[in-house]
């Protein structure tokens, strides 16, 4: 009986040469992805640095910046439009992202259903999420007229009085909301795309077992798309951290119906996180505004690990 030869070790520290091969594939590879190595060196990565430098600095622009240290970060701190703007993002986060996965699980439970036009239904859910931000925002500030909108007017047939949704703080936020909601296509589509993969057969056998619809529902459909609510619930909080178009064209041409320099408005209710960054941004306050937009890094990403370890109790995979 023949033994195999031992494959000998190798010794420690030394390291495969490349093949000429292997160094000519390493070559074409990288000029491939050079295009993007360089557009991500110079418009990513050299701005970053660019910003976590001014952080520390009183930069503005023209003038020489002298090195402030951390004045920027404590300025932030004492600094109450700050906190106003840090208010209403999180009010954002914790009301208007649990809404959107909220309508956009029951329209995609709707739209899964086995029903004549399904196609057609989906087309039309769909639509708004592919109308740009500037474009839905103008048409939602013309509908939201509380003299001769559209809804005031409609709402005017049932004699219900339509509120100032420009000129109120309380009703500012949820004319906001309001427009997130009608553009959650994306999200919808996302969660059809879970439920096509919720197990028939399971569905099935739980139905011949005696359980009711919303029992199937509870204990069967959403604990299979969890996986598909934690991205959307990701994506949601990292998008309404960085809120800003909606909020800058609402601020701005909502009140009197003309651009001008006025954010925030009314009463600084819409003055959001980034909103109040741009502020400072185009009030030459480069290292103010890049040391908020460092905090606002570190917190994206504190909250994103923070779900997905939170993810564990409530996602559920099939693998």
């Amino acid at each position: 009986m023949e033994t195999s030869a031992a494959v000998p070790k190798p010794v420690k520290g030394t390291r495969k040469k490349m093949t000429r091969m292997e160094k000519h594939n390493l070559r074409v590879g990288m000029l491939f992805i050079s295009p993007w190595l360089i557009g991500f060196l110079i418009f990513n990565l050299y701005p970053m640095i660019a910003s976590l430098i001014y952080s520390f600095t009183d930069f503005q622009g023209i003038l020489v910046s002298q090195q402030v240290w951390y004045a920027n970060y404590a300025a932030m701190l004492r600094d109450d439009r700050f906190w106003f703007a840090v208010k209403n993002t999180l009010f954002m986060v914790i009301i208007a992202v649990p809404l959107n996965l909220l309508f956009s699980l029951i329209c995609a439970i709707l739209l899964n259903l086995k029903v004549k036009g399904q196609s057609f239904y989906r087309v039309i859910f769909f639509l708004p999420s592919i109308v740009p931000a500037i474009a839905a925002t103008m048409l939602w500030i013309w509908i939201l007229k509380p003299d001769n909108g559209l809804l005031s007017t409609v709402l005017g047939w049932f004699g219900v009085q339509s509120p100032n949704w420009f000129l109120d703080p309380l009703w500012s936020k949820p004319a906001l909301i309001l427009m997130g909601i009608w553009g959650i296509g994306g999200t919808i589509i996302i969660y059809l795309s879970g439920l096509q993969d919720v197990s028939q057969t399971l569905l099935e056998s739980a139905e011949l077992d005696g359980a009711n619809w919303w029992n199937r529902l509870r204990n069967i459909t959403i604990p299979m798309v969890s996986p598909i609510t934690l991205f959307n619930l990701i994506t949601g909080v990292i998008f309404m951290f960085q809120y800003f178009s909606q909020a800058y064209v609402f601020a701005r041409f909502a009140s009197v119906g003309k651009a001008d320099l006025i954010v925030g408005r009314p009463m600084d209710s819409t003055l959001f996180y980034s909103v109040f960054l741009y502020d400072k941004f185009t009030g030459f306050r480069y290292g103010y505004a890049s040391a908020m937009a460092w905090v606002l890094f570190i917190v994206i990403l504190l909250c994103t690990i923070a779900l997905l370890k939170a993810s564990d109790r409530f996602t559920y995979y099939a693998g």
